[in-house]
């Protein structure tokens, strides 16, 4: 099987991790923050902290922001659902915006028509998710304009991002967003197993959420809310988490961040290839904002809408012949969990999902192997419509 996506662990890799297997700290040792160090030094932001996953690091950036019970947090229906969860976990009720059909991301469009329409209901949402779809940027510049009209904060869920650029400027610099999420998961850019990190440009955010990592406890008699009772003392000042990164995670982050830039420049000549392959077939291949540079996480293709009613045998027919192809995302809507919300319609995120797939993209992906996907999905779509033109 040719999978979608996976690491590339390498010498260098199981150096770094050894050091730290043979060192007196195997967590909350000094290589977490030469981990957060590495990734604010290479994205621009201030303060970085360290989770045991995005997931978690969406969830205490949320709680940071002061998400609660009675509040919205709205993100977009195409992403995974951890996007969505962190709110339910601080007890916010969610809402999704439709999509963008060109880029797959967040519609800026769709955004402002929503939020007028919630001014005036009194529902205006506490935080807005935008998430950076296969690593490509949302809009970030007019949705940080919305977001001074109308008074919400925003996070940025750049889990498929790092290593990507928004107008020159490294995603994670938090110029137009009060925090940006990332993911370490193996199939992500860089890997630490799992792991994620937020980084922002507010030293008070950093604090929150290194404190809400750790349980909320704090060893910093400034922050105790009592004269402590000797050195020995600690003092749990929030409802806090067990979402630490180990120093053997962070190790394994440290060396891989070394390879990021040649990750990315992997991934561009793996779609260019695919971009050149597919230019005369039926199908509608990832579209490139000219002013983004896109962390090519994913590499999503959608049928030509003459043949969408054709989408599942085709995703069949390519696994069944050792085509790991995915699927990014069902919209979360969708999801049992969250049946029984109302929500409106995002036809634009029902059209995505009734003709996408996801092809096999990382670093390690060989010619041969690229060329296998490249054949076999054209015999497919050749099948199904000889002569039709793309859409």
């Amino acid at each position: 099987m040719i999978p979608y996506g996976r690491q590339e662990i390498t010498p260098s890799d199981i150096d770094a991790v050894t050091q730290v297997l043979q060192s007196d700290f195997l967590t909350q040792g000094p290589v977490v923050p030469k981990f957060e160090k590495s990734v604010t030094d290479y994205c621009g932001a201030k303060y970085g902290v360290a989770t045991n996953s995005a997931t978690s690091a969406l969830h205490v950036a949320c709680l940071a922001l002061g998400l609660k019970e009675g509040d919205y947090l709205w993100t977009s229906p195409i992403t995974f659902v951890a996007s969505a969860n962190c709110g339910l976990y601080c007890g916010a009720k969610i809402d999704f915006v439709d999509i963008d059909s060109k880029t797959y991301n967040l519609s800026v469009e769709a955004l402002e028509e929503k939020l007028i329409q919630a001014e005036k209901e009194n529902k205006l949402p506490k935080i807005v998710i935008p998430v950076h779809f296969a690593g490509q940027s949302c809009e970030m510049e007019k949705i940080h304009q919305l977001s001074q009209k109308y008074g919400f904060k925003i996070i940025e869920d750049a889990s498929h991002a790092i290593g990507a650029k928004y107008r020159d400027q490294p995603i994670g610099g938090c110029k137009y967003s009060d925090i940006t999420v990332f993911s370490f998961h193996p199939v992500k850019i860089i890997t630490t197993g799992e792991g994620g990190m937020a980084v922002t440009n507010s030293q008070n955010l950093s604090d929150k959420m290194s404190l809400l990592r750790s349980h909320g406890i704090t060893r910093n008699p400034e922050l105790m809310t009592t004269e402590p009772d000797g050195d020995w003392c600690y003092q749990q000042i929030e409802l806090g988490y067990n979402y630490r990164m180990t120093d053997i995670q962070a190790a394994l982050g440290i060396s891989q961040i070394q390879r990021l830039d040649q990750y990315i420049e992997k991934r561009h000549k793996i779609a260019a290839r695919y971009n050149k392959a597919f230019k005369e077939i039926n199908i509608k291949t990832p579209y490139q904002h000219k002013k983004n540079y896109s962390a090519h996480h994913l590499y999503v293709l959608l049928l030509n809408s003459k043949i969408s009613k054709h989408h599942k045998v085709t995703f069949s027919q390519l696994k069944k012949i050792g085509i790991g192809v995915n699927l990014h995302y069902i919209p979360v809507y969708k999801q049992p969990y969250y049946q029984g919300i109302e929500y409106n319609n995002f036809p634009k995120a029902e059209q995505y999902y009734s003709r996408a797939i996801s092809l096999p993209i990382y670093p390690t992906l060989s010619i041969k192997d690229q060329d296998y996907v490249i054949s076999e999905l054209s015999k497919c779509i050749e099948n199904l419509t000889p002569g039709e033109v793309n859409d």
